[in-house]
């Protein structure tokens, strides 16, 4: 089923066109502040309090739900937060043409479609190929955040992370479900008040490590209308 469209008219929300014309996100914030990217930002609750504790980055929050957008660009507007923008896009595609070689300090992934069908599972977006991607993006020391309700991902992603030497574990564990200072979402809370835990990996890209452009497979993006591009 196609989604409904809606116009976003939002002054916090960028279009890829917007973006490609002013060329770079300083631009767009008005500052050279480091950036921060939370993919798959559902109704904007996490990024508006991670923002609030670090508003010395600039979030850049993106998903590919027109109403979830639009929604997250109301209580962005509502928060009186200045330091995040909104984006429809993908987000490998942002990465890859928009990022580019060491330009993230945090990158934050909660709770991605798990499929959990194991047929599907070649679908997630935590893989190697995204790992190459993410190490790319992200400068030495910077973090990437991860977290899920589905057991089975959360396992196989610490393993990823833990088997990948360009990256360090933030925790003495795999993984916790220990989440301290860390926002919770509505939708993290569902399942905490339910008794289910949440799956938390956090690791940090090594210095020293040098990586050549990854390779974007053909395929990879979603398509949709041409609204809000």
């Amino acid at each position: 089923m196609s989604q409904r469209m809606t116009l976003i008219t939002s002054p916090v929300f960028v279009p890829e066109a917007q973006l490609k014309q002013v060329g770079n996100f300083a631009a767009l914030f008005g500052n050279d502040n480091p950036l921060a990217l939370e993919i798959g930002c559902g109704i904007g609750d996490f990024v508006i309090q991670i923002a609030a504790q670090h508003p010395e980055l600039n979030f850049i929050a993106i998903d590919i739900f027109n109403q979830g957008c639009r929604q997250t660009c109301s209580r962005i507007e509502a928060s009186g937060r200045k330091n995040i923008r909104m984006m429809r896009i993908e987000a490998r595609h942002l990465m890859y043409h928009y990022l580019g070689k060491d330009r993230l300090q945090k990158l934050y992934i909660n709770c991605p479609d798990p499929w959990p069908k194991k047929r599907h599972r070649k679908r997630r977006l935590l893989n190697k190929d995204f790992l190459d991607l993410a190490s790319y993006c992200l400068q030495p020391g910077a973090v990437l955040n991860f977290t899920t309700d589905f057991a089975d991902y959360g396992e196989t992603t610490s393993e990823l992370l833990t088997a990948d030497d360009r990256f360090e574990n933030c925790h003495q564990t795999p993984y916790t479900h220990d989440l301290g200072n860390y926002p919770i979402s509505k939708y993290m809370r569902r399942f905490l008040d339910r008794g289910q835990p949440i799956y938390f990996c956090s690791y940090a890209k090594k210095a020293g490590i040098r990586n050549d452009p990854p390779k974007l497979l053909k395929g990879f993006r979603l398509r949709w209308g041409q609204e809000n591009r």
